[in-house]
């Protein structure tokens, strides 16, 4: 998608820009797939897969950047010290491998995507992508693990699963309410009453949703590793890149720290270049540890990353953390 869509679409979702309503008929016509589609798995024409591991989901109904990676990230790693062995599956988007695939911590961007790497190295857990989700969790199975988190598989009915968690954006929620193309929606917000729990990054909630926010502390030096306290970067400037679901969000969390920002937003899954981040000075760079991934054979020693981690209140993560395990029957 270019640049100049991206931002078409970002104004009539978030903005109520006029012209959304031409996408209407677009709309209403995807809206009509949704629901054939769920009606055929309801009335069991077409059957969920087991793949013989219990499956959790976290998902979206909304595209964009949610928090969905960063809670998948919590979620594998409070399995891991509860002594589980969790396993991830994915898509793998803007990776060219075709057919599933497991994930290695070393593995070449430009064939599994960004959020499979970043999500292997950060999780330490088996991770398998493929547009076919079955057959990528089967990989997993066969490395004997004891629960799958599928990332971003809410609307992949084909594969069983014990539980869904879906993340909210707390700030832009669901913009204009509408279904794709003409609003952000991938199905109805009817199917919220239909999953097991809700997540909201940031902002206030409403009624059983659970709080959680993304913490940012250190930047991590592209080249070398070295670690310094965002404090380090105040009061700034410094270029801030972020190739993300919704950029101002991390823009935002680095101006909380007091740092003076001159932005540089890109669409989702950018594959930023080396031109992408020369700005004809020297101040540095931080990006989002998503985008950083994609830079690493051209870093230079002012690019930093900023990693994120999801936080819960700890009475609201050990009831998320025990809604899966009763789910997988691991309690």
């Amino acid at each position: 998608m270019s640049a100049a869509l991206h931002d078409w679409l970002q104004r009539v979702w978030y903005a109520n820009h006029p012209a959304g309503v031409l996408l209407l008929p677009v709309s209403w016509l995807f809206g009509a797939v949704v629901f054939s589609r769920r009606w055929l798995y309801r009335i069991r024409l077409l059957r969920p897969v087991d793949v013989g591991c219990p499956v959790v989901v976290v998902g979206n109904v909304s595209v964009g950047g949610t928090g969905k990676t960063p809670l998948t990230l919590w979620l594998a790693l409070q399995l891991r010290a509860a002594g589980l062995r969790p396993g991830i599956v994915m898509r793998g988007y803007g990776g060219s491998a075709r057919g599933p695939r497991l994930v290695a911590a070393d593995a070449m961007i430009d064939e599994v995507g960004d959020e499979a790497l970043l999500l292997a190295r950060r999780s330490g857990c088996p991770l398998a992508i493929g547009a076919d989700r079955v057959a990528a969790a089967r990989l997993l199975v066969e490395r004997k693990v004891d629960v799958i988190l599928a990332d971003d598989g809410l609307q992949h009915l084909k594969l069983w699963r014990v539980a869904e968690i879906v993340v909210i954006d707390g700030e832009r929620r669901f913009g204009n309410r509408r279904l794709l193309p003409a609003g952000p929606l991938r199905e109805p917000l009817r199917r919220l009453a239909e999953v097991d729990a809700l997540v909201v990054n940031g902002h206030a909630v409403a009624g059983p949703e659970i709080p959680m926010s993304l913490l940012a502390t250190d930047a991590v030096t592209l080249v070398g590793g070295s670690r310094r306290a965002l404090a380090h970067f105040v009061p700034g400037p410094v270029h801030a890149v972020a190739g993300i679901g919704n950029p101002v969000r991390f823009f935002r969390t680095l101006e909380a720290h007091g740092i003076r920002l001159i932005p540089h937003a890109f669409p989702d899954h950018h594959r930023l270049s080396r031109e992408d981040l020369e700005f004809g000075d020297s101040l540095p760079v931080l990006m989002t540890e998503k985008d950083a991934v994609k830079c690493e054979s051209f870093a230079q020693p002012r690019h930093w990353f900023v990693p994120v981690d999801a936080v819960l209140d700890r009475d609201d993560g050990r009831e998320l953390l025990d809604l899966v395990m009763r789910r997988a029957r691991m309690v």
